[in-house]
């Protein structure tokens, strides 16, 4: 009789059956894949044309220093509130409210003084609006 140990198996996986498979899929892929260049795509792309305006309307430019002051074409406004600032975009636009109306702020002013201002425009119906940002003003 012989009482010798077996020597027992090692728990684990054995990765040899994976990276083979592993490999085959690899060289699968090489063998199969094609490549092409293309030089450029050709693309169609929308055209718009229209009547050009002869006399573009004048724009609005509301600036707002770094302090949350207005000014509406050049001339400050004597406070900030809502109302002072409505009725300054009224008076220069003339009631035109088609006419573009530009906000320039100061990088550096509250953003409550751009809500104001776009809160006022909204009011007063402007629907050309654009917001523009500037370099703080050198003190």
């Amino acid at each position: 009789m012989q009482f010798r140990r077996q020597s027992k198996e090692q728990d684990g996986v054995n990765l040899t059956p994976l990276i083979d498979v592993v490999f085959l899929l690899l060289i699968f892929f090489m063998v199969s894949t094609t490549f092409t260049k293309e030089s450029h795509l050709k693309l169609n792309l929308p055209e718009a044309a229209g009547p050009k305006a002869e006399n573009p309307p004048a724009s609005i430019e509301v600036l707002i220093n770094a302090d949350g002051s207005y000014a509406v074409d050049g001339r400050a406004l004597i406070n900030k509130k809502l109302n002072t600032l409505k009725s300054a975009l009224s008076e220069v636009s003339s009631e035109e409210y088609n006419r573009p109306l530009i906000i320039t702020a100061d990088a550096t002013a509250e953003h409550q003084a751009v809500v104001r201002a776009m809160d006022a425009a909204g009011q007063l119906g402007f629907v050309n609006l654009s917001i523009t940002t500037r370099q703080p003003d050198e003190q």
